[in-house]
């Protein structure tokens, strides 16, 4: 035989041998991939359907799952009051009617007077050092105890930064404005601003605009540009103020039915929790990316008046705050010691915040 038709021969039985392989090797993977059930799980929300960043946040997490488990874990996202209310969410992962929730902590507060220390704290940390409390610190694993008698396991699952302080129909100048104003304000935000002379109302965000513009609510709190912008509470009150001193680095949770999670294989458990690491940041990352854009939006094209809130105010507003979350958890042996852990942790890392990120940032601004 000529060199060159025995060189072909080997060639087509080498081409023929690897797609025999190749062959093998796909019916193999297709074999053990129709080997798995499809487990079917639903997540209720606190927020409405696909609302930007808060909802999106969920729909990003349930898809994150889907693609991590190969689609052997599906889950199905409810907004607010698709299942259950808004406010319901807690219980209903608690029962187990849902696999899987996402809110955030400050909304149970009336269940457990710690909770908000898990979402956000008057003058408290921001993303940055709620991250390193929860995942590097204490935290995580305090939050977790405080979840336990529920059957209920949490995870950090987003954050929106420091928020902005709300959207007002009057003009604040001073304490006297605060006394009798009715606003949106959750969590201890709201026993703050009640102190204060204030009349806080926890309302779901789905609430929010109708409740401003018809004069139910003289000011309302709810995130940041971007989401303020899609609800348009631009129409519904021209005073927008900052800073958010209520909510500076508010805490977005998924919960967890803890039986739910048990039942599943150990990577699947891996993949559920990983995932909302991953949509941690990812949603601190989307806020960040589009808060700037939002906020020339609602200055240049919607005629916005920003303003700063009178340091008179945010002063008494802080000596208020530290009274307010001492006395949140005066009567309850556990939410001390998570107090004390969130306390200390503050009381640290602020020192090289200051030294860092404050000093850096105040740098940049003068230059």
């Amino acid at each position: 035989m000529k060199r060159r038709d025995v060189i072909a021969g080997l060639g087509s039985g080498i081409l023929a041998a690897g797609l025999t392989a190749c062959g093998n090797q796909a019916d193999t993977k297709k074999s053990a991939t129709s080997s798995f059930k499809t487990i079917h799980w639903s997540m209720v929300t606190t927020w409405p359907k696909n609302f930007q960043g808060l909802g999106e946040g969920a729909e990003y997490l349930a898809k994150l799952i889907d693609n991590m488990s190969g689609g052997r874990l599906k889950i199905r996202v409810l907004g607010a009051g698709e299942m259950v209310p808004a406010l319901q969410v807690f219980d209903t992962v608690s029962a187990g009617t849902a696999q899987m929730g996402h809110g955030a902590a400050y909304y149970w507060k009336g269940k457990m007077a710690a909770a908000p220390f898990f979402g956000a704290v008057p003058f408290g940390m921001n993303a940055q050092e709620m991250n390193a409390w929860l995942l590097k610190g204490e935290g995580l694993k305090l939050w977790e105890a405080l979840y336990e008698p529920f059957d209920v396991i949490p995870r950090p699952c987003g954050n929106t930064g420091v928020q902005m302080a709300g959207w007002f129909n009057k003009e604040i100048n001073n304490l006297d404005d605060l006394k009798g104003l009715k606003m949106r304000i959750p969590g201890l935000g709201g026993e703050v601003l009640k102190r204060a002379g204030g009349v806080p109302v926890l309302l779901p965000g789905s609430e929010v605009f109708t409740s401003l513009e018809r004069g139910a609510l003289d000011a309302a709190e709810w995130v940041g540009p971007y989401n303020d912008l899609a609800f348009g509470l631009y129409k519904a009150a021209k005073y927008y103020y900052y800073p958010g001193w209520h909510e500076p680095g508010s805490t977005m949770e998924a919960i967890i039915n803890k039986q739910a999670l048990r039942s599943l294989p150990d990577d699947l458990q891996a993949i559920v929790l990983n995932a909302c690491l991953i949509a941690n940041q990812d949603m601190l990352s989307e806020f960040t990316f589009r808060n700037f854009e939002a906020l020339n939006t609602l200055q240049n094209q919607h005629h916005v008046i920003l303003k700063k809130l009178p340091d008179e105010v945010l002063d008494h507003l802080k000596k208020l705050s530290v009274e307010v979350v001492k006395e949140s958890v005066a009567n309850d042996k556990q939410g001390q010691k998570i107090y004390q852990s969130y306390h200390d942790f503050l009381k640290g890392v602020k020192k090289w915040t200051a030294l860092s990120e404050m000093a850096y940032l105040q740098a940049r601004q003068d230059s």
